[in-house]
């Protein structure tokens, strides 16, 4: 297939200042922890994602001065020349492979640590930073602010000279500009406070002298939030007034929401936030102007992409996080590959890692921040020298990855699960409230290994140490994950909690509440975390949220503490709050008796609980008895992911992804050395670029029918389609995005048909539903005789599941939906309001 025709205008030039952009994909500046401490993970991170397809891609934020230090996070300089020279590797890459290369100069101001530097911040007033913890600001003089303007003009050059086409003036995110334009830091009396145009005076000069000097051979860009949706930052209102009066100015607006203490609403988690929700806002700086816009809002979807853009009120498709995810996003798109898309699943992850970590990296694309020291590329895997039989036990996060990548090498995989679904511990996370887009982890790989012939898959069967010897593969890895303490083992004791037992009644674990459905025996219970991230919150609200009054117990001095890396902290907080759940931090449990909990505060001060159940969210531990059976009795076995210690799912998949691609070396157990970045060396050569990507098989496509409308109310067409199920066979009633919150009348007809309820991931992800009831080319293909499809679109995947279908009726109130390209029979109503009067009719026979 090549690009579908709905997609083209997502790949027409645009025009920016001086510059061209080859389509409409713009990665945005966006962290990584490469600075110019390591330019060639910089220039290769970046590289990558221009060869596969993104018209500009650019650095992270890129401080103009010591003034400005960033430390201890690790940014991007542009200081002096040695600066420019580390920089300029990443616009030349860019360059090679048909991209623009932009750089985010930007002065952090009353948020900066500067604990390099040692300088004191420097801001518009002295307002304490809401960033860093303690940082008071020196108020800059008119001295100040006119030698900030000569360093950012001073950086601007720099930054020309190294070759980059797009040169911002950052202010987003409550930097400096930002700082000058906002109320809450900008308290001053003089020409640059008080009135908007008068904050907005800094921002403005500083434009016009970039651009003054470098705006002839570079687009200007200007990175603004124009609404603060918080505390800091300008209303919506004095944001577009902004962009009018600093249009003139400007070849590209880069517009967000937010500020830096409420970053998590511009790179908002997908726990709490959804795919596309700051156009709520972005959208209306079509109001002030002309010029080029580019937006983020955590963008998989091609058909939403392109829905933007023909309303107008972006030009460009920014992306930060997905670019991550799949640096060849906009490639497969081009070539109508979009069931391939590794899509974002909004964990933040990246950002953690990034920011807290020092080294960039993706839960669903192992290979981002490897491109350069491990040379690793995300869509293409050298092949095998020597055939290879693998056995892979276990298809979690971490198994699937070593499947489908060995698969790629070249090898025969067989990959053997003991549950009836593949996708291991997501089968828990996913029923997690708001964790139904994590759901995509799974999803990806499933839709490979449908399209990779070279995995035989397995579900449902346990294999033991005797079966696995005598399976006859060359290889075995196993994968078969880890299962939460029952006992209450936790690492701040390092101890079992007395009297924790998940055979009884009152104690349980995350899996038995979440697959096995067992449920407190009274009110009163308490989720006690040691986990510090999603898993006990999720169980709080869960339980919460079905009556229980709920106490979340920690040892940690805050609730969720890595949630904190992730931009979810407050959030997770928040919502816990809203639900009723009270919360204790810095507390351990000292045993369970039935009816209460004894605890101990961070005193070693002795108290109750009231508890009629408590859940242990304690510490997993791996299930590696398998590894321990089969060690020293088979020449090659492996083992991966939380069999050999339990970690969050990036590095369970980065375990798997390593494993395969270092096989066929001599020891896969130890993984190989990586290249160390030592910047006062001379560079290395230019990478050369990489051979094509792996060719897959021919995927399945679906198949067009001729739709035929049914035309008539609701009543008459539910007649019609009781008409046409009537002694057909098997039916399956599939609900979609557009069948609405309520999926009860959807499962009633269901029965009423003596059929199967299904649902397209939007419902999954939506957590109306769970992985057993997905429908489509990522779950159990179900092709029965009649497929209803209720407020289905059509994406690719779905309507590859649903083409064996003997006969197919939509029922969608979008005519352009692309599922009545593929429908025998279809009905432009409301979804819900046709199977409620089906359900209604008289009783079938």
């Amino acid at each position: 297939m090549g690009c579908d025709p709905r997609h083209e205008i997502l790949f027409e030039p645009v025009r920016i200042g001086p510059k061209t952009l080859r389509n409409r994909f713009y990665q945005v500046p966006h962290c990584t922890g490469f600075g110019v401490e390591k330019p060639w993970s910089q220039a290769r991170h970046r590289a990558v994602k221009a060869q596969g397809g993104w018209a500009a891609v650019c650095t992270e934020y890129c401080t103009i001065s010591a003034e400005s230090d960033e430390t201890p996070y690790v940014a991007a300089r542009m200081w002096d020349d040695h600066d420019l020279r580390m920089l300029a590797v990443t616009a030349e890459q860019a360059h090679e492979l048909g991209a623009l290369a932009g750089i985010e100069l930007s002065h952090t101001g009353a948020h900066g640590e500067n604990s390099e530097s040692r300088l004191p911040a420097a801001a518009p007033s002295q307002i304490a930073g809401d960033f860093a913890v303690g940082v008071v600001p020196r108020a800059m003089t008119r001295r100040d602010i006119r030698r900030v303007q000569d360093d950012w003009v001073a950086a601007a050059r720099r930054s020309r000279s190294a070759g980059f086409d797009i040169v911002y003036v950052y202010g987003a995110h409550t930097y400096l500009p930002g700082q000058f334009l906002s109320p809450h830091y900008n308290r001053r009396t003089d020409s640059y406070g008080g009135s908007l145009a008068n904050r907005a005076r800094f921002w403005l000069e500083t434009l016009e002298m970039v651009r003054e000097e470098v705006g002839g051979d570079c687009a200007v860009a200007c990175r603004v939030a124009v609404d603060r949706r918080g505390a800091l930052g300008v209303d919506l209102d004095e944001g577009l007034e902004f962009v009018s009066l600093a249009d003139h100015l400007v070849d590209l607006w880069d517009v967000t929401v937010g500020s830096i203490g409420e970053w998590s609403l511009d790179s908002g988690p997908s726990r709490f936030y959804r795919e596309g929700w700051q156009l709520e806002s972005t959208a209306r700086v079509r109001e002030a102007t002309r010029k080029p816009i580019v937006g983020v809002a955590r963008m998989t979807d091609p058909d939403l992409m392109a829905s933007v853009i023909r309303s107008g009120v972006w030009d460009l498709i920014g992306a930060a996080r997905p670019s991550i995810a799949d640096p060849y996003l906009p490639e497969k798109i081009r070539q109508g590959r979009v069931d391939e898309i590794r899509e974002c699943i909004g964990c933040n992850v990246c950002i953690s890692k990034a920011d807290s970590r020092r080294h960039i990296g993706c839960t669903q694309n192992p290979t981002a921040g490897e491109e350069h020291r491990r040379g690793w590329h995300p869509e293409h895997v050298p092949p095998l020298a020597e055939p290879l039989h693998a056995l892979v036990v276990g298809a979690g996060p971490s198994g699937l990855e070593c499947a489908i990548t060995l698969a790629r090498r070249g090898a025969r995989v067989d990959l053997v699960d003991r549950d009836a679904m593949v996708g291991g511990s997501m089968g828990w996370i996913t029923r997690l409230p708001g964790m139904g887009e994590w759901g995509r982890l799974v999803a990806y790989r499933a839709v490979q290994l449908k399209r990779l012939p070279e995995v035989a898959l397995t579900t449902g069967r346990e294999l033991d140490a005797d079966e696995i010897r005598g399976w006859g593969a060359d290889v075995v890895v196993l994968a078969t994950g880890s299962s939460w303490s029952g006992d209450g083992l936790n690492g701040f004791t390092r101890e079992p909690i007395p009297g924790a037992d998940d055979a009884l009644p009152h104690v349980l674990t995350p899996e038995q509440v979440l697959l096995e459905g067992k449920r407190p025996p009274g009110p009163r219970v308490v989720v006690y975390d040691g986990d510090g991230y999603f898993a006990a919150a999720g169980l709080a609200e869960l339980l919460a949220g079905e009556g229980h009054e709920l106490e979340l117990v920690t040892g940690y001095d805050t609730i969720a503490p890595f949630a904190a890396e992730t931009l979810e902290d407050v959030l997770t907080r928040s919502r816990l709050h809203e639900a009723g759940v009270a919360m204790r931090s810095a507390t351990t449990l000292a045993g369970i008796q039935p009816g209460r909990v004894d605890a101990e505060n961070e005193f070693g001060e002795p108290f109750t609980i009231a508890a009629d159940a408590v859940v242990l969210v304690t510490q997993r531990v791996s299930r590696d008895r398998l590894y321990h059976e089969l060690d020293g009795t088979l020449p090659r076995v492996h083992r991966i992911g939380d069999c050999v210690a339990p970690r969050i799912l990036a590095e369970v998949v980065f375990d798997g992804h390593r494993m395969a691609r270092e096989i066929d070396q001599p020891d896969p157990d130890v993984a190989l050395p990586y290249l160390r970045e030592r910047p006062m060396q001379d560079p290395p050569p230019a990478p050369a670029a990489p051979p094509p990507a792996l060719a897959l098989p021919e995927r399945p496509q679906p198949r067009p029918r001729r739709v035929e409308l049914l035309e008539g109310a609701a009543g008459q067409v539910a007649a019609r389609i009781d008409e046409l199920v009537q002694g057909r066979g098997e039916v399956v009633v599939a609900a979609g995005r557009g069948a609405g919150d309520d999926l009860e009348p959807y499962r009633r007809l269901a029965e009423r048909y003596g059929g199967r309820f299904a649902v397209s991931r939007p419902q999954v992800e939506a957590a109306r539903a769970t992985r057993a009831d997905l429908v489509g080319a990522s779950s159990r293909v179900v092709a029965p005789d009649v497929y209803l499809a209720f407020g289905i679109s059509g994406a690719i995947p779905h309507l590859v599941g649903m083409a064996d279908s003997g006969t197919v009726v939509a029922i969608n109130t979008d005519r352009a939906a692309r599922i009545f390209d593929y429908a025998d029979f279809g009905a432009l109503l409301d979804a819900e309001q046709v199977a409620r009067r089906i359900c209604d009719g008289p009783p079938l026979g």
